[in-house]
């Protein structure tokens, strides 16, 4: 799945979520995203991509509800009514804004969607719901529970369950998708966000966006973990994407954790490991006083936009002058 990804949101900047709820913490990853270039809701964002997935698996298993067969089962031919394509439809959601999706229609006009009623233009619960399906690693019972709370008593529970597996099915193939052999470059990182578990806790999600030779951003997967962000983790994270088909990369970007190089040296032991921009700014700020972090933020940015390695030293000696 392809997406226009400019940076990896880093793991510090939401240590503070402790106190927020879960619609707070997909708030917090879409501000994060927008302050650092990462595109998760713009029109070829992650989150879009993943609502309109979600939304269009539960329209098409409510319409085999409906009807009474699945997709070119044999015994359509016995029944009146029948699948008649799509129609294009356009909704907002709360988060992302506007998304765009095919509704199924059925050739006697009966079908009367209940994710997306007819005329509905406005979706909302559905972008908490996307994130929590795709990277917080709920049980089929806690998905189950999702789609319950969206269409109430609406419908039955077969057909929740219904839904509940397509989608599910839908998220593994995504997540167990070929990659490309080589990559130009890989970011990594992870941002913790709340989980209800029986109980609330703080859980990292580890995210792995790739770019390809080709110059095109594509999200390598989102992972759910543990605990806090370790390199143990990060070893089963890059394992994944290797088994997956990436043989090489030559660039891996990531923030400063202790042991993350040596991970990523026993994967693609020719990678070369970058540590983030962003990292190294944050870095940067320690050791000067706050009231001089404006400056210092302009004075650096000639340094890592420098056009060769001469004018990256040029730069970092008149900041070291002034």
């Amino acid at each position: 799945m392809a997406a226009t990804l400019e940076a990896v949101p880093s793991t510090k900047t939401v240590e503070n979520l402790t106190e927020k709820s879960e619609a707070e913490a997909a708030r917090e990853l879409v501000r994060m995203a927008k302050e650092q270039g990462l595109s998760l809701t713009g029109p070829d964002g992650l989150l879009k991509q993943l609502t309109k997935t979600v939304i269009e698996t539960a329209l098409d298993e409510e319409l085999t509800e409906h009807l009474g067969y699945e997709r070119h089962d044999a015994s359509a031919k016995d029944t009146a009514n029948s699948r008649n394509g799509t129609r294009s439809k356009t909704v907002l959601t709360e988060t992302t804004g506007p998304v765009q999706i095919d509704v199924p229609r059925d050739r006697e006009g009966t079908f009367e969607p209940k994710i997306v009623a007819k005329r509905q233009r406005r979706l909302t619960g559905v972008d908490d719901m996307v994130l929590s399906l795709y990277a917080k690693g709920l049980t089929t019972g806690e998905i189950s529970a999702h789609f319950a709370e969206i269409y109430g008593a609406s419908v039955s529970k077969e057909t929740v369950s219904r839904i509940t597996d397509r989608v599910l099915e839908e998220m593994a193939a995504w997540q167990n998708r070929p990659l490309d052999e080589v990559y130009a470059a890989i970011f990594i990182d992870a941002i913790v966000v709340k989980v209800r578990d029986g109980q609330v806790a703080n859980r990292p999600i580890y995210a792995a966006i790739g770019v390809t030779l080709a110059g095109e951003k594509d999200i390598l997967g989102l992972w759910a973990g543990t605990g806090g962000e370790g390199a143990k983790f990060w070893m089963s994270v890059l394992t994944d994407i290797k088994n997956r088909g990436v043989k090489d990369s030559f660039f891996l970007v990531c923030d400063g954790l202790k042991g993350l190089p040596e991970v990523v040296a026993n994967v693609w032991p020719l990678t070369t490991v970058q540590t983030c921009i962003i990292h190294l700014i944050r870095n940067t700020f320690r050791l000067a006083s706050k009231q001089d972090w404006d400056a210092l933020k302009r004075d650096v940015k000639p340094i890592y936009t420098a056009v060769n390695a001469a004018a990256a030293r040029v730069a970092f000696e008149e900041l070291t002058e002034r």
